[in-house]
């Protein structure tokens, strides 16, 4: 069982704010493969695709982002056939990268997103496959929980719907034959963009 884990925050009140691309490009998976987000377990709503011949759930933490691994940890102890170091996809927010651009890397630390933080804590390695959605920096009069809680422009809710549709694809890409050849063919349509700033406070 693959799993794709996509982090932001529950309820009307975050959706579509930037810290929930992640809920947005699992939604988009669920839109695809016609499948309900509606099974709730694991402190999570999640849903099973199947990609080529892979079994995959497709996951939303219900925990809040800052407990994200509290749900990823107890859908690994379920599923003890599957290794996060090589089946799980996580797709969260990264303020390190302008709203358009997104970068896959197949390990990392947390970089100050306290999401990642949760998740590598809870399942004790920081060895496993990330999709990160740039939302930019946030204005010099505006905090980083006003930036991260807030709501795009009507111009960047334009980027990030066309980012969220190629995250989209790289992922079921990486489904379908290996992340390391979706960092190939999917790195070079995000633009380079600089290594992560380990500083980031999310």
């Amino acid at each position: 069982m693959k799993v794709v884990v996509g982090l932001g925050n529950p309820g009307l009140k975050y959706h579509k704010t930037r810290h929930n691309v992640g809920f947005d490009v699992v939604d988009e998976l669920a839109r695809r493969y016609q499948v309900s987000l509606n099974k709730h377990q694991w402190q999570a709503v999640s849903g099973e695709i199947r990609v080529g011949q892979e079994k995959v759930l497709l996951v939303k933490p219900q925990t809040f982002m800052n407990n994200s691994g509290l749900a990823v940890q107890e859908v690994f102890q379920f599923f003890r056939e599957s290794n996060p170091e090589t089946d799980l996809i996580v797709i969260y927010d990264d303020m390190d990268f302008p709203v358009g651009e997104f970068r896959l890397r197949e390990r990392g630390s947390a970089g100050g997103h306290n999401g990642m933080k949760s998740i590598i804590g809870a399942l004790g390695t920081s060895e496993f496959s990330r999709v990160r959605i740039g939302i930019g920096r946030p204005a010099p009069e505006w905090t980083v929980i006003d930036h991260v809680l807030g709501s795009f422009s009507r111009a960047d809710r334009k980027l990030i719907d066309q980012v969220i549709d190629i995250s989209a694809n790289a992922v079921v890409f990486a489904l379908e034959n290996s992340f390391s050849l979706a960092m190939n063919r999917f790195n070079g349509a995000a633009n380079g963009s600089p290594e992560k700033d380990e500083n980031q406070n999310l």
